[in-house]
């Protein structure tokens, strides 16, 4: 069966289109992993690149400038880490910069992250090496947060066991707060406190009217009213003369 001229302009449309797709579609990626424009190369090493991969984000001061080009293990400890990066922000990449491996929100890709510092003025060179901090271990901190939650269940579980002894009535603190005997216990020696000091001092009263040691007290009232007349007679003539100082002015 022949094709018609109507099918024809149909298909050539359509292969048209879906050329126009797929230079659109290149020439974004192209964009969007550095394959046009001018670039230079840096690179990092990580004892841990933490999920890290190829073509994942370069960020720098929060704006994606490079991607990650290529991931080498160069030792049993030691993974580097190629960067390409756009040429526009070469004048902002100082020598001192940091380049640690972050992710994009809580559950993204992971991206290296590069923070500038203003003690360097020198800028870095195509092709060298940036300085890196090493990202946290997720398996650590889960063991470390797994660790955390088991005291704090163990420490739970013997506050739960003191509260119900208390609610019992056992121990010292329970019994006190339980059981009545032992506070009527408290009431009479508290009395026996109170009584005790009242009978102090009505034997002491006694012994100030006792003919024997009355002598006694009364020499020591009169001391103590002999040392009240000498501070305020010392109080007095430390005081200025205000009526004489009136008079002189």
């Amino acid at each position: 069966m022949k094709a018609t001229s109507g099918q024809k302009i149909k298909t050539g449309v359509f292969a048209l289109a879906g050329l126009t797709l797929l230079v659109a579609a290149i020439f974004q990626i192209g964009k969007t992993k550095n394959l046009f424009g001018d670039t230079f190369h840096v690179y990092s090493t990580f004892k841990n690149v933490g999920g890290l991969q190829v073509g994942n984000n370069v960020r720098f001061t929060g704006v994606n400038v490079g991607t990650v080009e290529s991931i080498q293990i160069i030792s049993d400890t030691l993974a580097r880490v190629d960067m390409v990066m756009k040429e526009s922000v070469h004048p902002f990449f100082k020598k001192d910069a940091m380049a640690t491996i972050g992710s994009d929100g809580l559950m993204g890709d992971k991206l290296i992250v590069i923070s500038a510092t203003s003690a360097s003025t020198e800028l870095i060179k195509n092709g060298d090496k940036v300085a890196s901090s090493n990202p946290a271990d997720f398996s650590e901190i889960i063991a470390r947060v797994q660790r955390i939650a088991n005291n704090a269940e163990v420490i739970t579980d013997g506050l739960a066991g003191i509260s119900t002894q208390i609610s019992q009535g056992k121990g010292s603190l329970g019994r006190l707060l339980y059981n009545d005997k032992l506070a009527k216990n408290l009431e009479g020696t508290v009395s026996s406190i109170k009584e005790g000091t009242q009978g102090f001092s009505d034997n002491m009263k006694a012994l100030k009217g006792n003919f024997l040691l009355r002598g006694y007290y009364k020499r020591k009232e009169r001391k103590k009213q002999e040392k009240e007349q000498q501070q305020e007679q010392r109080e007095k003539e430390q005081k200025p003369d205000t009526k004489n100082t009136k008079k002189d002015k």
